[in-house]
């Protein structure tokens, strides 16, 4: 067994033996809060600790009595995919009193709790970490009332605080996402998407407000992924005189035969003088100004409610596992720290610094500090923005600079949901860089044929929420046919390659860079950015798609589950795409609270499977009712879905009965995820300027031709950990399994043991990557905007 000091902690050494963990949530609610209070629940319980409800937030703990309820694993089963938060939240006064907070350490005490794991905004955890100073001298005014024994304050000399953030609004400075901001976009990218088919019909204007009083994101990430013609936030209040450029460009988008203009404005939005900017202001200016038919549409708590989206139960799930192992290391000298998310990454936070910095942005905003505060919002928020600006505002030609340049765009192999947003972005940013750019239908099968034409800015219009490629995509290498593609590369004199792909498109730019040494027609810098459902990309953690697909994946398995409710005990069968990657069956496993996800990469036998019926049998005894198992189509060639479904069927015969279900390529289509929308978007813009310096690094002036040779003029942009990360692929090959399509090494295995420890089943978890306390300032590298989070 390893040591403890190797940080491979296993279920005997994570002892919460003594204590006593109470999980809250407080504010505002957010989608994802329930899947975030499941994993503190069953975390806490598999460490041994005793594990406590406090219903209704701080009210409840000032209330005390029946609002203090100590957690059973059954107690948290079917809250993974609830919206809201079932253990309730209210706004509470008392807690703001010291009288409050006297009524609540006392209420404390008397069940031994000491470790407290808040979820909520930036207030709540600012009272947490108040009365978590204030501890030791409340429990000594409980000792001279009486009301406590004296050797209390030496039994519970401290409190221990661990934060994770909840809100839709994505405010809180020191994480990139906080929980319920993805189901919030989801549910606005929804509204937005069914508002467009019908404004196209009137050829209507919409303005549509959405949540964000003091924050911006929501608005601007939602305008990023629709495409929106306007965008107001309270963070950026636009120039002096923008009625009339807003107005300008909505009446030259209709010039440009665009039937519809949307407009979206954060509820907090306001101009250079602090003054509210009101959708019915900006309705009449429209009417007034242009005549135009528009409507005005108010979101409201549509945004907070529905079921939490994949990657909000993955992000709390992951969050509420790491809240208390923080609380396990803690000591009484630790800071009160928060939970957050870098780039892919868990990290742990001191509270108060991240509060700190949260108020320093409302207080620039206030002073009208605009640059800075959208700065102190953070590198995801900053890059957001100026990729907004860059592929929203098209610059008059007279602007733009004159570059010379061709460059291609193409899609290779499978379809993926964002490809099209991806495509839009590396159009954009090459016309607005000053190159021509051309389209190449049909992936290289399309660019052997000479299917290549020139695309404008108008072109691509509309198209991030367009689902599947719309520019068409095959399968085929180049290699076959390397002679005709360097014949077609010639004829358009194309000077760099984009491809927009899966693992196809990795050996495609090997074959490529391979031919250079006879085809000079190859030596024109190329990038590929990962787009695949599989995410089976070597030097890439996500990929283009992945987002959307699991999305299919965790909606699919709810409903599935949801029609075993009320009848007998049932196990459900589930195979996903993926080839031999198990990125989709594991992460859509814990997305969907499944009890067992089988995988080519974590290989199993017959024992696993008699392991995991036995497992399934002992639950179904308790009040659960429902089990679900799922199997990536390569799992097992022997081992298949019809062969675990049968024995499942015979060992559960009795006990529980059993259902199977193929996903098939419902996983494939559909309309990209706000996600996949905006890593499309980003990723690409980022490809394209790579392009443009690579283009002028590699120009020879002298023969008045580009020629780039260099292994690191041949790239895959990828995202690692916390940043998109260049990579030559002649390098990646070593970090590459050819015959099964995978990379050697993949970080989400690292996630596996935490759905079987959800699913409580005895595991050894890893916490090598488990989040060390850094510092605000210091909490992100240089190239961080990359981050997973939009």
């Amino acid at each position: 067994m390893a040591q403890p000091d190797s940080k491979k902690i296993f279920f005997e050494n994570l002892s919460g033996a003594g204590k006593a963990i109470a999980v809250l949530t407080s504010g505002g609610d957010a989608q994802g809060m329930n899947a975030a209070v499941r994993a503190v629940v069953r975390m806490g319980l598999y460490v041994g600790a005793k594990v406590y409800f406090i219903h209704e937030g701080y009210q409840g703990m000032v209330d005390g009595g029946e609002n203090i309820k100590e957690a059973t694993w059954e107690s948290v089963s079917s809250m993974l995919q609830v919206g809201g938060t079932v253990i309730g939240s209210a706004r509470c006064k008392e807690f703001r009193s010291h009288e409050g907070r006297l009524k609540a350490a006392h209420n404390l005490v008397r069940h031994g709790i000491t470790n407290l794991c808040v979820i909520g905004g930036d207030g709540s955890l600012t009272g947490a970490n108040l009365f978590r100073e204030e501890w030791s001298g409340l429990l000594s005014e409980l000792v001279e009332q009486g009301l406590i024994e004296a050797d209390a304050i030496q039994k519970y000399s401290a409190l221990h605080i661990v934060g994770m953030v909840g809100s839709i609004d994505n405010d809180f400075c020191g994480t990139d996402m906080t929980i319920g901001t993805d189901s919030a976009l989801h549910r606005i990218i929804e509204v937005v998407d069914a508002i467009m088919t019908t404004a196209q019909s009137h050829q209507r204007t919409f303005v549509l407000e959405v949540m964000g009083r003091h924050c911006g994101y929501l608005a601007l990430v939602s305008a990023l992924a629709c495409g929106a013609d306007w965008v107001l936030i309270p963070e950026m209040p636009p120039e002096d005189g923008w009625e009339e450029k807003m107005c300008q460009k909505l009446s030259a988008n209709r010039a440009g035969m665009k039937r519809l203009n949307i407009i979206i404005v954060a509820e907090g939005a306001i101009d250079r003088n602090n003054k509210p900017i009101t959708t019915d202001f900006i309705k009449d200016l429209v009417v007034k100004q242009l005549g135009f038919d528009t409507r005005v549409t108010i979101l409201g708590h549509v945004q907070r409610g529905g079921t939490p989206s994949a990657f909000d139960r993955i992000l709390a799930s992951r969050m509420g596992v790491e809240a208390v192992l923080a609380l396990l290391e803690t000591t009484a000298n630790t800071p009160a720290c928060v939970v957050s998310l870098c780039g892919n990454q868990s990290v742990r936070l001191p509270l108060m610094e991240c509060v700190e910095m949260t108020q320093e942005v409302q207080k620039a905003m206030d002073q009208k500090r605009f640059e800075e505060a959208v700065k102190l919002r953070g590198r995801s928020f900053e890059n957001n923005l100026k990729t907004y600006k860059l592929l929203a505002h098209r610059k008059p030609e007279s602007e733009l600079p004159t570059s010379n340049f061709n460059v291609a765009v193409l899609n290779v192999g499978a379809p993926a949901a964002g490809m099209n947003a991806a495509v839009r972005s590396a159009v954009r940013v090459g016309i607005s860089e000053g190159h021509k750019m051309f389209a190449v239908n049909d992936g290289f099968e399309g660019l052997y044929k000479g299917q290549i034409k020139e695309i404008k800015w108008a072109d691509v219009g509309g198209w991030t929420g367009q689902g599947g490629s719309l520019l068409g995509t095959k399968r085929t290498l180049p290699a076959k046919h390397a002679e005709k593609i360097a014949d077609q590369i010639r004829q358009h004199n194309i000077n760099a390659l984009l491809v927009i792909g899966g693992f196809e498109a990795f050996l495609s730019l090997l074959e490529l860079l391979t031919a250079r040494g006879k085809y000079e027609e190859f030596c024109v810098p190329m990038v590929m950015v990962p787009a695949t459902v599989s995410n089976n990309v070597p030097g890439s953690d996500l990929s283009i798609g992945a987002d959307t697909a699991l999305n299919a994946i965790t909606t699919t398995c709810d409903r599935i589950k949801q029609s075993a409710s009320g009848t007998k005990r049932r196990v459900f069968i589930i195979e996903t795409m993926g080839g031999y990657c198990g990125y989709l069956a594991s992460v859509g496993g814990l997305a969907a609270g499944a009890d067992a996800a089988y995988i080519y990469e974590e290989q199993f036998d017959i024992r696993d499977l008699q392991a995991n019926v036995e497992h399934l049998t002992e639950k179904m005894k308790t009040s659960i009712q429902r089990g679900l198992v799922l199997r990536n189509e390569n799992s097992n060639e022997n081992y298949t879905t019809d062969f675990i479904y049968q024995l499942y069927s015979e060992e559960g015969r009795g006990v529980f009965d059993c259902r199977k279900n193929v996903l098939g390529h419902m996983q494939q289509g559909g309309a990209p995820s706000p996600f996949d929308r905006n890593f499309g978007t980003k990723i690409s813009a980022k490809a394209m300027q790579w392009i443009s310096k690579k283009l002028v690094e590699t120009f020879r002036q002298d023969e008045g031709r580009v020629f780039a040779n260099s292994e690191d003029t041949c790239c895959l942009l990828g995202m690692r950990r916390r940043a998109l990360v260049f990579q030559p692929v002649v390098q990646l090959k070593e970090e590459s399994d050819f015959v099964h399509r995978i990379p050697r090494e993949q970080w989400w295995l690292k996630l596996r043991p935490l759905m079987k420890i959800l699913a409580k089943y005895k595991t050894s978890y890893d916490v090598s990557d488990s989040g060390q306390l850094e510092h605000v300032v210091h909490n992100r590298p240089k190239e961080s905007d990359a981050s997973v989070a939009m």
